[in-house]
């Protein structure tokens, strides 16, 4: 028998009607609501496990510590905090409120919304597929690296491998030793040649074959993703219990471990060190902007399928507050444990902390961190819960970003669809798999390169753009509150009604308009790209976004009447679920 489930809701119920609103009484009557048979999450925990292990990612670790210090230091935390505050907080809360209150994905919830701008969800499915294809590729790496650490001597220690060259150069332990722009460290050489190999690809354009050893580690990644996926909620609510707390135990670890090195206080101290002067810098409020837009998530999808399982009555404004103070304390945290490390290489080398936090990106992780552990007492013990902590931190995020896709299709093709959920997310799992075999090839860290900076990039910020200005212009700000109201029995206040109406959108268009007009060149390990691969890279880009014009076309042209007719009945949001379940029991929302 399918579950069902009787909610008490006070407050006015979303019903069709113009956009401005004007048909809501604004006087509480309790409706009793029969929600359709879904999944549900176990426990709370659950839930919000689930949205902080999706939220907080190897982004965190890496990209944060790197912007902090390269835009200020302590100085970055004013924009970053007012970004999140004014920016991507109110965006975080918007859907999760919008996921809770129609119970549905990303590409059926637009009919409910404004059903014009439903392409956006198919831009949401694409989009995510792109981050598939590289982003557990970089989880392959580290799990390559995990295999690797299980050796009483770390093979990144020395310079005596057979992928080793005559620039290696190994400094730890040893006096006098000359470190020129030639040399290359043993962790360097390590990742770029016996990892990734790249040495024997002259580039983008001509990647070489695949590498069978992260063939392997890539499949069983997606193993993992298969059995954590495919039974729903049920299941991978309980798996985050494990990869989203775990990494916190670690980092617990690392950042003890760390504060305990000869030197650490330097790279804290060179971290939080205030440049105040770097504040009057627009590319300093960019990257904050940018830095928690992308750290919270908001456009991919996820949040709005993670808490379309939810209750009708939780409280999804306090889940959204918790879990972005969760994750912004995350990413300040990893700052330290990664800090801690460079003071203590830079002590070691004998160098400015400046000199040795080059890196940035996924060379933080696979070179710079791990040259460090090698030569720290107990280093296996080091390396294996550090890669640990990385593959849990990224399997966390795949979760939630193959989810966005499951639940989007599933809700959209129910009948097709509802009772073979194990066969499309294996489906699903074998195409990502497939899809991610060119970042498996020996120039393969060139091709994720290129999916990172165009695959995800501008697109979804111009498609969260568009969320934000269709939930607030065309759905209607009165009509979106109502439905909060409905759901946690008060209004939202002013502060985040003008943050949904004119702040966070203004907020992306500054994303978006500052990323266009200061283009930066695309390079990787000295390697630039050529103008070709750019090209492609904007055709992947234009490659989701493209379908929420087509959808427009589309849906106007096949919507019979006049032009005004179309446009009216493509503007105005069908029948929601709580209409329909109303009605169902022979009652009526207040119109």
């Amino acid at each position: 028998m399918p579950h069902q489930e009787q909610v008490i809701a006070h407050g006015n119920l979303c019903a069709p009607g113009p956009p401005n609103n004007a048909g809501y009484n604004s006087n509480p009557v309790p409706v009793i609501i029969q929600t359709e048979s879904r999944d549900k999450w176990s426990k709370k925990m659950d839930f919000l496990l689930s949205v902080i292990g999706f939220a907080v990612d190897l982004g965190n670790v890496w990209r944060f510590p790197y912007i902090c210090y390269q835009n200020g230091g302590g100085a970055f935390l004013i924009p970053y905090v007012l970004m999140a505050i004014f920016g991507g907080v109110p965006l975080f809360y918007m859907e999760l409120a919008l996921g809770q209150f129609h119970r549905t994905g990303a590409i059926s919830i637009w009919k409910h919304i404004c059903p014009i701008f439903k392409g956006i969800g198919f831009a949401i499915c694409i989009i995510a597929l792109y981050v598939s294809f590289y982003y557990n590729t970089i989880i392959a790496w580290a799990l390559f690296y995990f295999y690797s650490s299980f050796s009483s001597t770390l093979p990144w220690t020395s310079c005596d491998n057979e992928w080793n060259t005559e620039n290696c150069t190994n400094y730890f332990g040893k006096d006098n030793v000359t470190w020129t722009n030639y040399s290359r460290s043993p962790a360097e050489e390590f990742y770029t040649r016996n990892v990734l190999a790249v040495h024997e690809s002259s580039g983008i354009g001509n990647v070489g074959y695949i590498r069978w050893q992260l063939m392997l580690c890539l499949f069983l990644i997606f193993t993992i993703v298969y059995f954590s996926l495919w039974k729903g909620v049920k299941t991978s609510g309980k798996v985050v219990w494990v990869t989203a707390t775990l990494p916190y135990v670690v980092l617990l670890i690392l950042m003890i471990r760390g504060a305990t090195l000869p030197g650490a206080w330097k790279g804290v101290v060179f971290y939080l060190n205030p440049k105040w002067e770097k504040l009057q810098e627009t590319s300093v409020w960019v990257d904050a902007a940018a830095q928690i837009f992308f750290s919270l998530g908001p456009g991919f999808g996820v949040l709005l399928a993670l808490s379309s399982y939810n209750p009708f009555n939780n409280n999804c404004y306090r889940d959204a507050i918790v879990t972005s103070l969760v994750n912004c304390l995350t990413s300040f945290v990893s700052g330290f444990v990664i800090f801690t490390v460079l003071g203590y290489m830079a002590e070691q080398r004998n160098v400015n902390v400046e000199d040795v936090a080059r890196d940035k990106g996924p060379s933080l992780l696979f070179i710079t961190y791990p040259e460090a552990i090698a030569n720290m007492v107990g280093s296996t013990f080091f390396a294996i819960i550090f890669f640990v902590m990385m593959i849990t931190l990224g399997l966390d995020s795949t979760f939630g970003g193959l989810e966005a896709i499951i639940t989007a299709v599933m809700d959209e093709y129910p009948d097709v669809l509802s009772n073979r959920r194990e066969l499309f997310v294996l489906g699903l799992v074998v195409v990502c798999f497939l899809g991610s075999l060119s970042t498996l090839t020996k120039g393969g860290a060139y091709v994720v390169k290129l999916l990172e900076e165009f695959g995800v990039g501008s697109s979804i910020i111009a498609v969260v753009f568009l969320e934000a200005t269709a939930v607030s212009w065309f759905y209607g700000i009165n009509r979106f509150s109502n439905d909060i109201k409905s759901m946690l029995g008060y209004t939202p206040g002013l502060f985040w009604k003008v943050c949904w109406v004119a702040i966070s959108p203004a907020f992306l268009a500054y994303i978006i308009i500052s990323s266009l007009l200061n283009p930066q060149p695309l390079t990787l390990f000295d390697y630039k790209f050529p103008d070709w691969s750019i090209t492609v890279g904007f055709v992947i880009g234009a490659s989701s976004f493209i379908w929420i014009p087509i959808y427009m076309v589309y849906k106007l042209v096949w919507t019979p009447g006049s032009l005004k007719q179309r446009l009216a009945v493509c503007l105005r949001p069908e029948r929601t679920l709580p209409d329909i379940h109303a009605d169902s029991m022979g009652l009526s929302p207040v119109r």
